[in-house]
């Protein structure tokens, strides 16, 4: 993905790995499972390859993990 180039529009697929994503549809962000914000992609730092889920903060992640694990 060009950086500076904002020729993307619209949400983009992804699938999470380990340490990396794979873009299935490309697009301009995802959108955070927590929070519900968009996350342009040069940005998106923080997800769960397990739950296949983008966040866009450290905080958002580990309530979203606190959320899963209270449910098992």
């Amino acid at each position: 993905m060009n950086r500076f180039g904002k020729s993307f529009v619209g949400e983009a697929s992804l699938t999470y790995g380990d340490g990396e994503f794979l873009i299935l549809k490309p697009g301009a962000y995802v959108v955070c499972a927590e929070t519900g914000k968009h996350i342009p992609l040069d940005e998106l730092r923080y997800w769960s390859p397990e739950l296949q889920e983008a966040y866009i903060d450290c905080e958002a992640a580990v309530t979203r993990w606190r959320t899963v694990q209270a449910k098992t």
